[in-house]
């Protein structure tokens, strides 16, 4: 009985070191703005975007917490027509990290979660719209320099991504979009993070 105590004591006390750690705020920002013009006719379009995370670190090597997303893309045209395309996506990720140095860290990100799509298309004859739900898992390894006590910058050039939506449009046909995407060494993105 005393040795089952030991080890019970043992193990709520591994628990409670393991849950000692520090909270991760962190995101991403974006923003592009595109212009194109020639035969009498103009398209401009402008995106904005968000991806905010926050996360607990339970373990020197383990993250988990909840992350999100916004995107908003809307372009317009010579003849006055105009595109709209809204992303917004919630769910949760998992962090393993490792220590490169006591400045540099490399991590890979696996987030799982909602995502809902919103697309509008306006011109002269009338509006369209494509309303889709569905989910969304994402694999991203990153680069992390510690600029000063846990404020530091990410930094990824990729990633593996999926996501399945179930579409419904104006004309009330409905389909289904499954789409995998990699990657590496085609984007490249910056954010920033902070260990509280």
């Amino acid at each position: 009985m005393k040795k089952m105590l030991l080890i019970l004591a043992l193990a709520l006390c591994g628990y409670a070191n393991a849950q000692k750690g520090s909270v991760l705020v962190m995101g991403n920002v974006s923003y592009n703005s595109q212009k194109n013009s020639g035969f009498n006719s103009e398209n401009k379009q402008n995106g904005f975007g968000i991806q905010p995370k926050i996360g607990y670190q339970f373990h020197e090597n383990w993250t988990a917490g909840i992350e999100g997303n916004f995107i908003n893309v809307k372009q317009t045209s010579f003849e006055g027509s105009q595109y709209r395309d809204k992303v917004y996506g919630f769910g949760g990720f998992v962090r393993y990290s490792k220590p490169l140095g006591s400045i540099f860290s490399a991590y890979a990100d696996l987030g799982v979660g909602y995502r809902n799509r919103k697309e509008t298309f306006t011109s002269a004859v009338g509006q369209t719209y494509n309303d889709s739900n569905g989910f969304y898992a994402s694999v991203t390894p990153a680069i992390f320099i510690d600029i000063s006590k846990g404020f530091g910058l990410n930094f990824n050039i990729g990633g593996l991504n999926y996501s399945s939506l179930d579409s419904d449009s104006a004309t009330g046909s409905s389909y289904k979009t499954k789409t995998f995407g990699f990657n590496f060494g085609q984007s490249f993105s910056i954010g920033l993070s902070k260990n509280f």
